[in-house]
């Protein structure tokens, strides 16, 4: 049984009150209205159900659906923000459709009971007249009530025009406009007043065929009215919501007998309306049994089950759940997706997000933001060397935007037509990245694929590769990156013959190479080869002005990200943005304005200062008052800075409690740098984890 929060206890939660009240699949746990005399609040009250001004006070896991019926917006998207995943918000007005829906099947079913597939005799009993026209505006068909009302025999009605038989009937004009008329007064020739439905019949191919009136005496369709909404009405949005879904959905009456199928069905398991309407729910089964059977006989849903299904034998997951209204059942209706799609599209979708990944150079100068001396240099010198084929190296901290100057300068070259690929030396391991950078050739190693593989130079061939954290390669790798530049070609793993290859190489780091060099971890002459054009990106700290620029062009990215509309940040915030010394440059900004629009209302326009985290300047993360080594004259200036530096790691590591992963990204370096220097400094091998 399903726990259900009521949000409104007015009118149309008091209804909606009335017919949840009865169900055996839904308990009321509690009805909330800020107005204690509301119709729903009583009538609750008198059904021993828990009553509130706020919802938010029965709001807890145990709810497994909330109605919203205050027709609030900002109360409804409240609600969608705080509810628990696994909760289902239903807008008031969905739930009093399905319900009133669900309760007049339940009066047709009863009294039509077997006679349901026979129209002929569903639309001779009704008291609403019913009078359907073709396109050339002739009756065909003119059911008993009509004619009692317009005292037109059915044998002289049938297959004559409109007009002929009831003068001042607009049928013809629903042709013409296409439009549902609802609950327009006329007067018959006899005197008799009569409200009237016009809809017109179109087929699947969106062509009108026809016209159909649905009217009544005026007094029952009151009285109607006050109890119910229009059935025809209903029907016709029922079967547009159907029949609009990519889903296949059927539904069966209690006896497992096909009543309904909409387009979908059809296409996925290849049966029609005349193999599946009024036949047993098995007809569609190729493998494993009829869950619709299976939910009549248990009156329990049934989610996610894998079968196959029409004479393709089309592999499917069912959800089934049963049609119970007032404790009675009255069928099931069953949802059908289809695997062979889910799996086709999700290979596309990875197929597409590989390229893109690969293939794809997606920034240009123009998104570069520059509002600096010290930017408006890196930009130049970039453009200058994108016209060039000499190898560049992006130098600056990480968060900086290095990767984006090496998109720019492959889209501002002539290789901006050739594949541009992405490599992170430090995110691929040592025994990897060899082979992923220059391939390898057939048994060149255990697990090699059979005709061997193409490395990312060769895939580059012709265009850019962009080698983010050169710095982090192993001095092997080094030497064979040093032969591509120096001759132009490669060696795969496990092979001896020379590849040719025309790649531009962009470099880029963020550590001192020059240091590098000096403790041996880097080569001197792979170092002057790629430092040919180096360009220095400056830190945002240095180009603060850029600021506000960076916040309108981030902010334009994240709404597309997160389907927002923040139009911007206030000035206050900006200040205090201002303020802040950004150790994590452009990427912790992204960070900041990212995290202040999840958080934010989405009533909310601007990022305010109440939004932006806690931002607050640190001083290197132990000054150098903490640092209790003694510094004498005697001692150089690299064993000074080697000294420091360990006694920096090492205390980090104990406030990380030697989790070296939060270490390494606390002190802005790689995870295998961080490892370098813990070996370097004798600090590998303490007692943390």
């Amino acid at each position: 049984m399903q726990n259900v929060l009521l949000v409104g206890g007015g009118k149309g939660g008091a209804a909606i009150l009335k017919m949840l009240v009865g169900s055996s699949m839904f308990k009321v746990i509690a009805v909330t209205d800020p107005n204690n005399n509301a119709e729903g609040i009583q009538l609750a009250k008198k059904r021993g159900i828990q009553t509130g001004e706020n919802w938010k006070d029965f709001l807890d896991d145990s709810i497994d659906i909330i109605i919203e019926v205050t027709g609030d917006e900002a109360v409804f998207q409240e609600i969608l923000q705080v509810r628990n995943k696994h909760t289902v918000l239903i807008p008031g007005s969905v739930a009093y459709l399905i319900a009133t829906l669900m309760e007049e099947k339940e009066e047709l079913i009863s009294t039509l009971q077997d006679e349901t597939y026979k129209h002929n005799l569903i639309f001779n009993s009704t008291d609403e007249a019913m009078v359907v026209i073709d396109t050339e505006e002739k009756i065909i068909f003119f059911n008993k009530s009509a004619e009692r009302m317009t005292e037109v025999p059915i044998a002289d009605a049938i297959g004559k025009h409109i007009l002929d038989v009831i003068p001042k009937s607009q049928l013809p004009r629903v042709i013409s406009t296409r439009r549902i008329e609802a609950n327009q007064e006329t007067v018959l020739d006899n005197g008799l007043k009569i409200i009237t439905t016009r809809i017109p019949i179109i087929n699947e191919k969106n062509i009108v065929i026809g016209a159909i009136a649905v009217f009544k005496d005026i007094t029952e369709v009151v009285n109607l009215a006050e109890e119910i909404t229009n059935l025809k009405e209903i029907q016709t949005m029922l079967e547009a919501i159907i029949h609009s879904s990519d889903d296949a959905i059927s539904v069966v009456d209690e006896n497992g007998r096909g009543i309904l199928i909409n387009p979908a069905y059809t296409r996925i398991t290849g049966l029609t309306k005349e193999q599946v309407i009024g036949k047993p729910a098995t007809i569609d089964i190729s493998e494993g049994e009829s869950m619709h059977l299976k939910v009549i006989q248990t009156r329990k849903a049934i989610r996610g089950t894998k079968m196959r299904v029409g004479p393709m034998k089309k592999e499917v997951i069912v959800n089934v759940a049963p049609i119970i209204v007032d404790g009675i059942l009255k069928g099931s209706v069953g949802v059908i997706h289809d695997v062979t799609e889910i799996q086709s599209l999700t290979k596309e979708l990875d197929r597409a997000r590989q390229i893109i990944r690969n293939l794809e150079a997606k920034y240009t100068f123009e998104d570069i933001i520059s509002n600096s001396e010290e930017m408006d240099i890196a930009v130049e010198q970039a453009k200058l060397g994108a016209k060039t084929p000499v190898t560049i190296l992006l130098r600056g901290e990480s968060g900086t935007g290095k990767e984006l100057f090496a998109h720019a300068i492959h889209n501002a070259s002539d290789r901006k037509y050739n594949k541009f690929i992405r490599v992170n030396c430090a995110a691929i391991s040592e025994s990897l990245l060899e082979s992923e950078l220059f391939g390898y050739e057939e048994g060149a190693f255990s697990g090699a694929k059979r005709g061997g593989k193409r490395g990312l130079f060769e895939e580059a061939n012709n265009g850019s590769i962009f080698l983010d954290e050169i710095g982090e390669l192993s001095a092997n790798t080094q030497a064979k990156l040093l032969r591509v530049l120096q001759e132009n070609e490669i060696v795969r793993v496990g092979g001896t013959k020379p590849i040719p290859i025309n790649v531009r190489i962009i470099a880029a780091t963020h550590v001192n190479l020059e240091k590098a060099i000096a403790d041996k971890s880097f080569r001197e002459d792979l170092y002057y080869r790629i430092n040919r054009m180096p360009i220095q990106i400056p830190p945002l700290r240095n180009r603060k002005t850029e600021i506000p620029l960076l916040c309108q062009k981030l902010i334009q990215k994240l709404n597309q990200d997160y389907g927002r509309n923040v139009e911007g940040i206030t000035k206050e915030a900006l200040v205090k943005l201002m303020d802040y010394d950004w150790p994590g440059n452009v990427r912790e900004l992204e960070n900041i304005l990212s995290r202040a629009i999840i958080f934010m209302g989405y009533n909310e326009a601007q990022i305010d200062q109440q939004h932006i985290l806690v931002l607050s300047n640190k001083k290197d993360i132990q000054h150098a008052s903490t640092y209790s080594e003694t510094m004498t004259a005697e001692q150089d200036l690299t064993t000074l800075v080697e000294s420091y530096e360990r006694n920096v790691i090492q205390q980090v590591l104990e406030k990380n409690n030697g989790n070296k992963t939060a270490t390494a990204k606390q002190l802005g370096v790689s995870i295998r740098n961080l490892y370098y220097k813990l070996e370097k400094f004798k600090l590998a091998n303490n007692n943390m984890q």
